[in-house]
This record gives C-alpha cells, structure tokens and sequence, in this order.
C-alpha cells in the first residue's frame, strides 16, 4: 500500500523537477527571468571574424521571448542585441577590409548601447548601471563585464528573422 506521505512527496518532487527543467524556447535564470546576456561587446579585430561570419548563431529577442510582464528591461536589453545585430549584418555585407571600420564607425555598438541608454532614462524603473555613465566611462563600464566577448555563436541555435532597424548608414570615407 502506498502511504499519502510518500505519493505526496512524490508529486513535489516531480512538480520541482519540472519547473526547474528547461522545456521551452525562453530560457530562465534562476530569478525565473528571461537569459538575455548582456552587454555585448564592442567589435573589435580579434572578434571582427565571429561577428560577420557567426551572426546567425547568435540570439535574437522576438517578442514571443519575453513573458507579458515585469521584464521590461529584459526587453530593452533584447532590442538593443537585435538592433546592434541588424547594423552589423550591414557591415558584414560590405567590402571585407571596410567591415570593421563600419562596426566601429556605425559605432553599431555604442549607437546601439546610447540608444539602450535613453529608452532605459525613460522609465520609471532603475536604469542600467553603465548609462549613469557618461563620455569614455559609459563605454568601458560596458566592456569590462561581458557574458561573449568573442561573439561565439551558440551551438544549435540559428536566429530568426528580424526586421532591419533604421537609423544606422555606412560612410565609407570616414575609414
């Protein structure tokens, strides 16, 4: 005979071992809030190679991602990866030896992370820490803590399609 103790115990192991198992496309720290790593980081020689060649392995942010509530700032960080993500695709399509100049002068990143900034200044909530920031301090506050700053693609992942994002032209003169 089984006791009520026992099956008891064994229905909140198993509900436990559920919530804790990752069964969807939305990851979940232990916060329960969505993986979005971030800050991403600034292109550079050394990882000019894995932003071009391995930007459809690495994680976009549809909407579907986010839960409805509480993660706003989840949200905005997935904007700016995607909005970065869009102006590099834009470089990477261009002249081999401009590709980097491109990066760097569409300063992608830093117009990607001061756009992120001014949409974060603009809520009512706590702000990222880096955009209390302000000139060169911003932009090392943003390098020094970086989850990929090889731009390594994730294994198995291959992005969806996003829409272009406006606001971002190459000028190859300014190389």
């Amino acid at each position: 005979m089984i006791s009520i103790v026992g099956l008891s115990g064994f229905w909140i192991l198993a509900l436990l071992t559920l919530h804790g198992a990752d069964v969807g496309e939305t990851k979940r720290n232990s916060l329960n809030e969505p993986d979005v790593p971030f800050p991403p980081a600034c292109p550079t020689a050394e990882n000019l190679a894995a932003v071009c060649l391995q930007g459809q392995g690495r994680p976009r942010y549809l909407s579907s991602f986010f839960p409805n509530s509480r993660v706003s700032h989840f949200r905005r960080r997935g904007n700016a990866i995607n909005r970065m993500e869009s102006w590099f695709s834009l470089c990477c399509r261009g002249q081999e030896d401009q590709n980097l100049c491109c990066t760097q002068q569409a300063v992608s990143w830093k117009q990607a992370l001061s756009q992120f900034c001014t949409e974060e200044s603009s809520t009512m909530t706590k702000a990222y820490v880096c955009c209390a920031d302000r000139g060169e301090a911003r932009w090392t506050c943003f390098n020094s803590e970086l989850p990929n700053p090889n731009y390594d693609p994730t294994p198995g992942y291959t992005a969806p399609p996003v829409p272009e994002e406006a606001g971002f032209t190459f000028d190859p003169n300014d190389c």
